[in-house]
């Protein structure tokens, strides 16, 4: 019986790439959605200021913006990592994009409403509500870049 032999290839950690880029670009992208949002930057204040214990208003703007570009950044890779075991289980395929899509939604958008937010101090209801909405608008088009840019990049890296 002949030993196991693996063939190394770069084909995983070069996609865990992609999936940064694409990441710190989906996140440039949903800034500009964000900007179009009633609570415009508060998902990344709120962030921001459970880390520090501060109320968003008075999280620190840098901190903010250093918290919710590391979050995008490293969201692209824990995608391309949700795909990967998606595509060990169903095969590659449209589908698989779709159902790892729609963990991934879920999985941003639960952290966020289930964890971080209420957490946060210093928001009224009626701000909360619309921070849920928002964040949950902001998470829908960081997808609908990311999904994308990975498919593609993952397509010239293979």
């Amino acid at each position: 019986m002949e030993p196991l032999v693996a063939t190394p290839s770069l084909s995983v950690p070069l996609r865990l790439v992609v999936g940064v880029v694409a990441g710190a670009i989906a996140t440039l992208g949903m800034d500009g959605v964000m900007a179009r949002l009633p609570e415009g930057m508060t998902p990344p204040l709120v962030a921001a200021g459970v880390l520090t214990d501060r109320r968003p208003a008075d999280a620190h703007p840098r901190l903010a913006a250093v918290v919710h570009y590391l979050a995008g950044g490293a969201s692209g890779p824990l995608f391309v990592t949700l795909l990967l075991f998606g595509e060990g289980l169903l095969g590659p395929s449209t589908s698989t994009y779709l159902f790892t899509t729609a963990v991934m939604y879920l999985a941003m958008v639960g952290f966020f409403v289930v964890v971080v937010l209420p957490q946060s101090r210093g928001l009224t209801r009626a701000r909360v509500e619309r921070t849920r909405l928002d964040w949950a608008l902001s998470a829908a088009a960081y997808l609908a870049i990311l999904v994308p840019l990975v498919a593609i990049g993952s397509g010239l890296v293979q």
